[in-house]
């Protein structure tokens, strides 16, 4: 049959280059174990452009192939190329984590195109991006059955609500996008921070008005407790930008930061609900909710040492590159913290209705706009002028490993 290119498959493999026998999969380091010697990733950005091949539609054993006219009989899948630890630069590095790195510098298009490609990135993003919507369902459905304008008892209930559906979008994003550069993936995270700590403000915006203890209500504590918070979201944000300027001299000190940063905004948050948990059982403190905050509690605590320990890979690296990696499981552990979280949170709200508008007053949306608003400004100030810092520091500087 004229126009017929047997072995079509063989040479669109081939233009992976011998390091790739798979056709793009990830376990194509071995080469360089092999005595090929290793290959710096921008040489194989030069030899392969991001992608590894074309698979071509079939007709039992024979691939049609016409250059010059695409035949609508044929459709063609270009398959973004994966990496080993040792062919991208160190700042993408994952402890634990061999295989399934994508290209350092891939493009806006090839980020969102390995949203369908098994790389070890792609459970991080959908981890946050399918509960995303769960959220902004409950969010809509919470918003549809509530006279908004008129009950202001409800308005920090949807201002949680809202920032517990910005902080997995953001997140996903931050995952998607990394890989564009360098500077890239440390802008991405930088606004990851930010949407967490935002996230946490509307937690303690919840908690101030529906789950402080009966003590608690209407004291000094009460009166500064969303201020601190908004404070607290601002120094966060800053100290976990900070702590990316430290990932390669000094991980250690850079991980410390990190985890410190995110430790203390959740820690004041929570001092309300240790109070109810811990030191006054009683009436007005023990209710229905109180089993979804110790669940809260207990998912945030493991998720706190998936995110630290780097357990499982840390103990089989390269067998839990693509699922079952630490990342993944803290992903999972918060969203079902945060699940439980808002769960305790209305049945605060319905329980204790009657005994806090009796007693207390609803924050009020001037209060309410006030402390997103400070949030919002100082946080993304922090981001942009770290951003800044990235192209202000020579690269040899911020990405050279300390001897």
């Amino acid at each position: 049959m004229s126009g017929t290119v047997r072995g079509s498959w063989d040479s669109a493999v081939s233009m992976a280059g011998p390091c790739c026998p798979g056709g793009g999969q990830t376990r194509c380091s071995g080469n360089s174990r092999a005595g090929r010697g290793k290959q710096p990733w921008h040489r194989l950005a030069t030899r392969i452009p991001g992608h590894v091949g074309t698979l071509s539609w079939r007709r039992g054993a024979t691939v049609h192939h016409r250059p010059s006219q695409p035949s609508s009989e044929m459709l063609s899948l270009k398959l973004p190329r994966l990496f080993s630890i040792d062919q991208v630069p160190q700042v993408f590095h994952e402890q634990g984590i061999l295989f399934g790195y994508r290209h350092p510098q891939s493009s806006a298009t090839a980020c969102v195109l390995s949203l369908f490609q098994m790389t070890n990135e792609t459970l991080n993003i959908w981890t946050h991006l399918l509960p995303f919507w769960f959220f902004v369902w409950r969010f809509v459905t919470a918003l549809y059955i509530t006279d908004i304008q008129n009950d202001s008892y409800s308005w920090p209930l949807f201002v949680y609500m809202g920032t517990s559906c910005v902080y997995p979008l953001v997140s996903s994003c931050a995952h998607t996008f990394s890989s564009m550069s360098k500077n890239a993936r440390h802008i991405c995270y930088f606004l990851d921070y930010g949407a967490v700590n935002l996230f946490s403000l509307g937690s303690a915006i919840a908690y101030s008005a529906y789950s402080l203890p009966d003590v608690m209500v209407c004291t000094t504590f009460h009166d500064y407790y969303v201020p601190l918070a908004v404070m607290n979201t601002i120094l966060s944000t800053g100290l976990s930008c900070y702590s990316r300027f430290l990932e390669i001299q000094k991980p250690g000190l850079c991980k410390m930061l990190r985890i410190l940063a995110f430790a203390y905004p959740y820690t004041w948050d929570s001092l309300p609900i240790f109070y109810r948990l811990f030191l006054l059982p009683g009436e007005g403190v023990q209710n229905e909710a109180i089993l979804n905050h110790q669940k809260h509690m207990a998912m945030t605590l493991l998720a706190s040492f998936f995110y630290s320990a780097h357990l499982p890979e840390r103990l089989a690296p390269g067998r839990f590159d693509y699922i079952g990696h630490s990342h993944q499981l803290f992903h999972v552990c918060v969203i079902l913290a945060t699940h439980m979280q808002m769960e305790a949170i209305l049945l605060d709200k319905t329980l204790r209705k009657e005994w806090l508008l009796a007693y207390t007053r609803p924050l009020s949306f001037p209060q309410i706009a006030g402390a997103i608003l400070l949030c919002l400004v100082f946080s993304l100030s922090n981001i942009i002028y770290f951003s800044a810092a990235l192209y202000r520091i020579p690269e040899p500087e911020l990405h050279k490993k300390e001897t």
